[in-house]
């Protein structure tokens, strides 16, 4: 069979659905599902550049990318691109096929330097290698079973401190967006992020389709957000982290490990059984939150660069 590449159709619901299916299967620690999917590629800023491209063989979507500008750095000219192939799909020449359309697009709209992660597998490795990518940072994704195992009890809330949902903030979530920018340019790795774009936070993070408002816990200090967790769903049984963090004026007082406790507790009485998470290797604070919650690594990945001209 020929496999062909070609650009994700956001109204197409195979397209969706198997871009969601490709993701699930070959990096089932993240969540996907067909409207986030559509989300992403429709809600995307212009700036960035993004596309979503699929690997079809004979009908049937068998690998994906997603490719973009890192539009919302500091240093203009770099570039995402992460490639996945079906586990039962490999070695048609998929991954090659789409990792070729994504480098044309990025060179295209002036990217220099080319960003992926690779799951921590001798095969996986040799694939980005072979394509003159050079090895960086780790990174792991973390499990905690929320049916069978035992969270730690929850904590004493600090004086002063009160702890309220994403929902009560649904009226004006301003405040959740200046601490999201903070905390975000603070995030450990290679590219520095600015967010500074409330309408595009908006419609990107606050209106994602599996952010979870109920579940999304906030500490909050004088009326205004100082730390929080943010939680994925995916609709079903499986919860994600999406964001855990606290201003930097309230750090170390324990404020992220109390939203992050807070909200897996609601999640487990949710009837949620599954929750994810994700660490940079070298970002010790949450790396510790993480063990204390009873999180074990499931998978490693690796960060890959390439520079172009």
């Amino acid at each position: 069979m020929t496999v062909i590449v070609r650009d994700l159709q956001p109204d197409v619901q195979a397209d969706t659905e198997g871009f969601a299916r490709v993701r699930h299967l070959a990096l089932p620690y993240i969540l996907f599902t067909s409207d986030s999917v559509r989300h992403m590629l429709t809600n995307s800023h212009p700036d960035a550049r993004f596309r979503a491209l699929i690997a079809v063989e004979d009908g049937e979507v068998i690998g994906a990318a997603g490719v973009s500008l890192a539009h919302d750095s500091t240093e203009p000219g770099q570039g995402y691109l992460n490639i996945y192939v079906r586990p039962d799909r490999t070695h048609r020449g998929a991954g090659r096929l789409l990792a070729r359309a994504a480098e044309e697009h990025l060179a295209a709209v002036d990217a220099t330097k080319l960003y992926t992660w690779v799951l921590d597998e001798p095969a996986n490795r040799a694939f980005a290698e072979q394509h003159g990518y050079t090895q960086g940072r780790p990174a792991h994704f973390l499990r905690l079973d929320l049916a069978n195992g035992a969270l730690p009890p929850l904590p004493e809330i600090p004086p002063g401190v009160e702890l309220r949902t994403a929902a009560d903030f649904a009226d004006d979530p301003r405040p959740l967006f200046e601490l999201d920018a903070e905390t975000v340019s603070d995030e450990p790795g290679e590219i520095d992020i600015e967010f500074t774009d409330y309408d595009a936070w908006l419609e990107q993070s606050w209106r994602h389709p599996l952010l979870h408002p109920e579940l999304t816990m906030a500490a909050v200090v004088d009326g205004r957000p100082v730390a929080f967790s943010v939680a994925y769903t995916d609709g079903a049984t499986r919860y994600s982290t999406a964001m855990t963090g606290t201003a930097r004026a309230y750090r170390g007082r324990g404020l992220a490990k109390l939203a992050k406790i807070h909200s897996l507790y609601r999640a487990r009485a949710a009837g949620l059984t599954e929750a994810f998470t994700g660490n940079d290797a070298g970002n010790d604070p949450m790396i510790a939150i993480n063990k204390w919650l009873g999180y074990e690594i499931c998978a490693t990945e690796v960060r890959y660069v390439r520079e172009l001209g």
